[in-house]
């Protein structure tokens, strides 16, 4: 090749770069986020994260800077998010969190359009051996002094029942059942640290003693323990004039004490506002609650780094790409 034609293969190179990158700075420039900060918030159950971060990330490809989510009690979640001091957490249970809902300012403060995730249920389980040994298929049976006696793991008489954190809504329903059905004379409510109580609640387990647990989905407790196979879910019977989200009595005819929740990304409503492919972006995505619960049994198994997460979070979208990316051209559209 002469000296000529060398230097026009390079000149052109050159001028192939330069529109290269000129496009991919105004691609930039249309990015309906660019400029515009997002601090995200989960609560203290490390296995919110997953589902928080795949928000992150198609708020990224929206142009987005967000920043590591900062993990909260639930009920301080929802003053932050109101007050604005923070963007969104994806981790908002209705009914659970309505009275934080409620109480914060309601639809005049935040933003909550779409279901993130549905179906997730709540309850009160035994170990299957002991359920089937003694025919226990409902709460009301703890009454019983001897029934009772079965899940005492301190000594007391009473039996004790592996709960909720303060502040994270839960709880407020458990003592109101306990309350309510008139069983805090024969049960205790263990609270603390959920992760340390539910351990020795599963060691109780594996070493063949009886257990009484509450607990949730998605979460990967239901692959250690699993429901029909291991434990059983008990009935519990409406509280006396049980109203609203207080009746909890299923279609089918079953209760177990809490209406089946689902999961929406809440945000601060003058953020959302200001910000349109953002709040479509929250109101159209959508996680399978059975997706959460896998990606959490894996951090259970051993894979809970920052780094495991981030690939969980990296496969979710890989195999998800096209609704992925659906999400994420049609929230862009509504920001133009």
């Amino acid at each position: 090749m002469n000296q000529h034609n060398t230097r026009r293969t390079a000149l052109t190179g050159i001028v192939a770069a330069l529109l290269l990158s000129t496009t991919a700075h105004a691609q930039a420039q249309n990015l309906p986020g660019k400029g515009v900060d997002a601090l995200p918030l989960l609560g203290t159950v490390d296995e919110e994260m997953f589902q928080t971060l795949i928000v992150s990330r198609a708020l990224e490809k929206l142009g987005y800077s967000v920043k590591a989510p900062k993990g909260l009690e639930n009920g301080t979640e929802h003053v932050v998010v109101a007050q604005g001091d923070a963007t969104f957490m994806a981790n908002h249970w209705i009914p659970l969190h309505q009275s934080f809902y409620d109480r914060n300012g309601g639809a005049k403060v935040f933003y909550r359009e779409g279901v993130f995730s549905t179906n997730a249920a709540q309850g009160y389980l035994i170990d299957k051996a002991t359920a089937d040994k003694y025919k226990i298929t409902d709460i009301m049976q703890l009454k019983d002094p001897q029934i009772a006696k079965l899940f005492d793991t301190d000594g007391d008489g009473k039996a004790d029942l592996t709960g909720c954190n303060p502040g994270w809504g839960c709880e407020l329903a458990i003592n109101k059942h306990l309350k309510g059905l008139g069983l805090e004379g024969s049960v205790t409510h263990r609270q603390g640290n959920y992760a340390a109580l539910i351990a020795d609640t599963i060691a109780r387990y594996q070493s063949g003693k009886p257990v009484l647990y509450y607990v949730w989905t998605p979460y990967w407790v239901n692959g250690v323990l699993q429901p029909g196979k291991d434990v059983v879910w008990l009935q519990v019977p409406n509280i006396p004039g049980a109203q609203g989200d207080d009746d909890t009595r299923l279609p089918n005819g079953k209760n177990y004490g809490f209406k089946v929740n689902n999961q929406y990304i809440l945000a601060n409503k003058k953020w959302a506002d200001a910000n349109p492919a953002a709040a479509k972006l929250f109101a159209i995505m959508q996680v399978p609650i059975e997706d959460i619960t896998a990606q959490n049994l894996l951090m259970r198994n051993g894979e809970n780094k920052t780094a495991d997460i981030d690939r969980h979070v990296d496969s979710w979208i890989k195999k998800n790409q096209a609704r992925f990316d659906g999400w994420v051209k049609e929230a862009a559209a509504a920001g133009k």
